[in-house]
């Protein structure tokens, strides 16, 4: 159970301009024990093909999150009166070699393993995802997913190489890390170079729903069956920033136009409050493409959504 010391600092006892520079105000914790969710930033972007730069993704998420209060007026979740929740700061990630971060980023997860804890990541490009998942399923085995993204980032190679951002869930079900079955991806659309580009996931039991799909359409009854689907079975969800037009997220390395937009984003998560989550990211927010900050603060808030769908949240009618 929570108590003061695990509350966001309040804005009316110290400005939100000022005071603690962790996630949401949070206490920093040097250690995860006693923790049920830690916020992690993973700041790295060597695994880009085009616009650089979320390598400054956590430090602006957290910056944009100061306006961010712990109770959910729309849904009535107050997961600080139940979780115990902290951010334990950034993985020290290789700003050389991509390979070598990869497997720094799997080592830190898998300590994180010995507790039980849920990791909420602060991205970073969407690389990130594949060594998370590799950690991560070590204690779950294969999980189901629920990915958001302009992309089905299920390239064989890109300029040659097998890891990279483009190439994730591609290596994902090489590894047996998914369960291809329950793999929902949400939200891709724009150009390929073949026209199988889509559907390389659909062999494998992937159900896609594209950008297209979801125009005009509330994702509510998406989640609902998607929900039904996955049951109790342990999932993990990746949401990739560039999923929504960039209109509202402008602040990223591959913008693609007609988007989701912020409203079924927060569809999208809040619909994921029953799923069986054993963590969630938040990747491909690049603050130097959006000098406004409104990425990075619609990154925060889906972040703290995805804290309120966290399995033994409180509510409230």
């Amino acid at each position: 159970m929570s108590d003061e010391l695990n509350q966001p600092q309040n804005g009316n006892d110290m400005p939100r301009f000022a005071g603690r520079g962790t996630m949401m105000r949070l206490p920093f914790a040097e250690s995860p024990q006693g923790l049920d969710a830690a916020f992690v930033g993973i700041p790295l972007d060597i695994g880009t093909s085009q616009r650089a730069g979320t390598r400054y993704g956590p430090r602006q998420i957290r910056a944009e999150s100061v306006m961010i209060r712990p109770y959910n007026m729309a849904t009535g979740a107050a997961p600080f009166e139940s979780l115990s929740v902290a951010d334990i700061g950034d993985v020290p990630i290789n700003t050389y070699s991509l390979l070598k971060s990869v497997d720094i980023i799997e080592n830190y997860y898998t300590a994180l393993n010995e507790y039980p804890l849920i990791p909420l990541t602060l991205g970073g490009d969407h690389t990130l995802t594949l060594p998370v998942l590799r950690a991560l399923c070590k204690k779950h085995g294969p999980v189901a997913l629920v990915h958001v993204d302009a992309h089905t980032d299920t390239n064989d190679t890109m300029f040659g190489e097998k890891i990279a951002h483009g190439t994730t869930f591609r290596r994902a079900v090489e590894e047996n890390l998914l369960d291809c079955e329950h793999v929902y991806q949400i939200g891709q659309r724009a150009q390929g170079y073949s026209a199988n580009d889509f559907r390389w996931g659909s062999k494998h039991g992937f159900t896609l729903t594209t950008a297209e799909q979801c125009w005009h359409q509330s994702m509510t009854p998406l989640m609902e069956r998607i929900r039904e689907a996955v049951g109790d079975r342990p999932c993990y969800l990746s949401f990739d920033i560039d999923g929504i037009d960039p209109a509202w997220a402008p602040g990223t390395g591959t913008p693609e136009v007609g988007g989701l937009t912020s409203v079924q984003a927060l569809e999208i998560v809040r619909g994921c409050k029953g799923l069986n989550l054993i963590g969630a990211d938040l990747v491909e927010v690049s603050p130097p493409y959006d000098v406004s900050g409104t990425t990075s603060q619609l990154a925060a808030n889906l972040l703290y959504e995805m804290l309120c769908v966290l399995p033994g949240v409180a509510y409230h009618d």
